[in-house]
């Protein structure tokens, strides 16, 4: 009888969004795969540091010992082969992440795996697979961020903090602001209050976290799985992101409509895992603070500007490891 994983969160995550693999990276792209596998190799019982979304996964873990039952899964998905994966395996075991599905496609993406093992989020720093991800509308999935330099949870908590539009909402309203700007924007979201905003790539995700928060032991308000929106939406297009939630039966521990402040400050005081955006302009500033990956726009959308997508993303990557 096959595995049903339906009401369980499986999050797969690659070995370098888990781990700080950058200085392995570097050796791959200078002395090529037998460069890398060699020094793999004699480094093997090295124990890997954590990367941007070490915290997440770790914490999304321990869940599972607060629940009624199993809600969390994480599955490492790596572009290494078996024989170079061995340290990344030695990795999981030594710092005690209770992960047992691991998938090493050498060198072959990733985005092919990802209905096998019923991904419902998918962490990665190739922005390729993510972006393979997104337009197959498989699962969510997030260009991983480097990691900030000095992030440490707030408490034993998990806060996940997402945008709004072009993130759980579709992207037609970022397109009408974007085209018509802000008075038509707000105008026409307060005509339409009332209507549910169109999925987007992370609302089924939200919807599952929400339904996982039902398995835990205290009152949805107590629960240790905290979700945030941090929108620069404000007053009067705020009560239409309200509404929608309602309709789709979701509960959000809080909401933040910055009306163009910065979301960095809110998402250090929230202390997020990670957060989720669109826009490189917020994800620069929120990355140096919490853990950030960037949601990518579909390339059929008429927003997808594949020019910005890798070279903006390298940039804030860059910059990050800099200020290290």
């Amino acid at each position: 009888m096959p595995l049903d994983l339906s009401d369980i969160l499986v999050v797969g995550v690659s070995s370098r969004a888990l781990f700080d693999l950058e200085a392995e990276n570097e050796i791959f792209n200078k002395e090529g795969i037998s460069g890398y596998r060699k020094y793999q190799q004699e480094h093997e019982n090295e124990l890997l540091t954590p990367g941007t979304a070490f915290h997440l996964v770790q914490s999304l873990l321990h869940l599972n010992t607060d629940a009624k039952k199993r809600i969390v899964e994480v599955v490492v998905m790596s572009r290494n082969s078996p024989e170079t994966g061995v340290r990344i395996m030695n990795s999981v075991r030594e710092h005690g992440l209770d992960i047992t599905r691991m998938a090493f496609s050498g060198g072959e993406p990733l985005s092919p795996y990802i209905d096998a093992f019923d991904i419902d989020l998918f962490l990665s720093k190739d922005v390729k697979d993510v972006q393979a991800v997104i337009d197959s509308k498989s699962c969510a999935a997030a260009y991983i961020y480097a990691p900030p330099t000095e992030f440490k949870p707030l408490d034993n908590r998990v806060k996940i903090a997402f945008d709004a539009d072009a993130v759980l909402f579709s992207d037609e309203s970022e397109h009408r602001y974007k085209t018509e700007g802000i008075e038509a924007f707000h105008k026409y979201e307060q005509e339409h209050e009332n209507d549910a905003l169109g999925e987007g790539p992370f609302a089924k995700l939200l919807i599952k976290l929400s339904k996982i928060q039902e398995e835990l032991p205290t009152t949805i308000e107590l629960s240790p799985l905290r979700l945030a929106i941090v929108t620069a939406r404000n007053a009067p297009s705020h009560m239409r992101v309200i509404k929608t939630l309602r309709k789709w039966g979701v509960y959000v521990d809080e909401a933040y409509f910055l009306g163009g402040l910065t979301k960095d400050k809110v998402l250090k005081a929230f202390g997020a895992h990670i957060f989720f955006d669109d826009q490189d302009v917020h994800l620069k500033d929120s990355s140096r603070f919490v853990p950030s990956g960037r949601v990518p726009y579909a390339s059929d959308s008429p927003l997808f500007k594949p020019d910005l997508t890798n070279v903006k993303f390298e940039i804030v990557s860059k910059t990050n490891e800099e200020s290290k």
